[in-house]
């Protein structure tokens, strides 16, 4: 099965302004649905929301050569990008209108290499989502076999814009 390239989703950013009329759980599904435009690194990485309900985000898509090290094996920094992407987007599903948040901290654990090419989940889970705090994880699955690539981890800064 060739990996699929995600050319034709609409990539942008949407001004903060406009971003903060929506709770996260709304602006998230805006980005599934095609209402708001998708971040341009997942065109960069080649991946897209695949599923939002409140608390969790699934992101599908497929390293590709580009995301090769000297090695020739997918850069650890391919695993990074998209763990803490679907870990911190379910962390926004809980963010209330007229809030924000960015990433504290984030870990990775590469349990396996990825095939260039092959098809994968990655899902965000909230472990705990409060003021100014939200925890959640994150696994690799590839989606034809099941098989674990990744875990992580998160924490994220909740802020509340200023009026």
């Amino acid at each position: 099965m060739s990996a699929p390239h995600y050319a034709k989703d609409v990539y942008g950013l949407l001004p903060m302004e406009q971003m903060l009329d929506y709770s996260g759980l709304d602006f998230m599904k805006g980005i599934l649905n095609g209402d708001l435009p998708a971040p341009p690194i997942a065109q960069t990485l080649n991946f897209r929301l695949k599923e939002v309900v409140d608390g969790k985000v699934v992101f599908t898509g497929a390293p590709q050569f580009a995301s090769l090290n000297p090695m020739g094996t997918v850069h650890g920094g391919w695993y990074g990008t998209v763990l803490d992407s679907a870990m911190s987007c379910a962390v926004m599903t809980k963010v209330p209108r007229g809030s924000f948040y960015t990433t504290l901290e984030f870990k990775v654990n590469i349990v396996r290499s990825i095939p260039v090419d092959r098809v994968v989940d990655v899902i965000g889970t909230v472990d705990h989502a409060g003021r100014s705090t939200g925890i959640s994880h994150g696994q690799i699955i590839d989606v034809e076999t099941g098989q674990l690539y990744a875990t992580g981890s998160t924490t994220c800064i909740i802020m509340k814009a200023k009026s």
